[in-house]
């Protein structure tokens, strides 16, 4: 079986799964309190940034930093127990099909779920800068070249962290414990952000990104900037790492 087959065989699996619809509900509680609290954009004044820029910023702030990574962890586990239940796991790893090819599959599969989120992301924040902009007479409406470089950025940030998650998965076998171990590593992202070793933490990385975007927008503010050494070389080693443990790992809980 080729990789690409696999991945579609992977894909067919979850369409009856509730996967989407938590994708669809978290893009959509996101950007309500956006929509709602519009007028306060235009009291950024102390730190010298636009109303469309702040009302950008801090949508996708709250998403990198919580919405996004606690939807990834929920259907990362989610992912992985739709194969366990009815043991069809076990029917998986009968196939001739080595068990690192059907692991890689899944992760793939998982990365584009995180495309996927980013996507309607970028679909909510045009039809939430629109709305917003009909209550508050003001156009919040950023160029799309703009908002896709930044978006682009963030989901590649994420690769490490999904990296991480997916090992969590593959690793701890009660579903509990590795959504709560997940969720857990979520939160102390914002205190990271501000250390010197925020390489080292790949569940900050996409809200790094975004808080170094918010230091150049505003201009009496000052946030720390994207260096690509040693970060780019620390994430890369981490995704590896943490892939390869993963291929091993992977099944061996059923095969006993």
């Amino acid at each position: 079986m080729s990789f690409l087959f696999l991945v579609g065989v992977e894909l067919k699996k979850i369409r009856r799964s509730k996967i989407f619809l938590i994708l669809v509900l978290a893009t959509v509680i996101l950007w309500i309190p956006s929509v709602l609290n519009a007028d306060l954009n235009f009291g950024m004044q102390a730190e010298g940034i636009s109303p469309e820029n702040n009302f950008f910023i801090q949508g996708f702030m709250a998403m990198a930093w919580f919405i996004f990574p606690a939807t990834m962890v929920v259907i990362t586990v989610l992912q992985n127990q739709t194969e366990r239940a009815g043991h069809g796991i076990l029917k998986m790893l009968a196939l001739p099909v080595s068990t690192a090819k059907l692991c890689m599959a899944k992760f793939v599969v998982l990365v584009s779920f995180s495309a996927i989120q980013f996507l309607m992301s970028i679909g909510m924040y045009y039809v939430s800068a629109t709305i917003a902009g009909s209550m508050q007479n003001y156009n919040f409406i950023l160029p799309p070249l703009f908002i896709f470089k930044e978006v682009g950025m963030m989901w590649i940030s994420s690769i490490p962290m999904l990296s991480l998650f997916w090992l969590l998965a593959v690793c701890i076998q009660a579903p509990v414990f590795s959504i709560g171990i997940g969720l857990a590593s979520v939160v102390p992202s914002v205190l990271i952000i501000n250390t010197k070793v925020y390489f080292a933490y790949p569940m900050a990385y996409p809200f790094f990104v975004i808080t170094s975007e918010y230091g150049k927008l505003a201009t009496n503010l000052n946030t720390a900037q994207v260096e690509l050494i040693p970060w780019l070389p620390v994430a890369a080693l981490i995704t590896v790492v943490c892939l390869m443990i993963s291929c091993i790992r992977f099944g061996q809980a059923e095969r006993r």
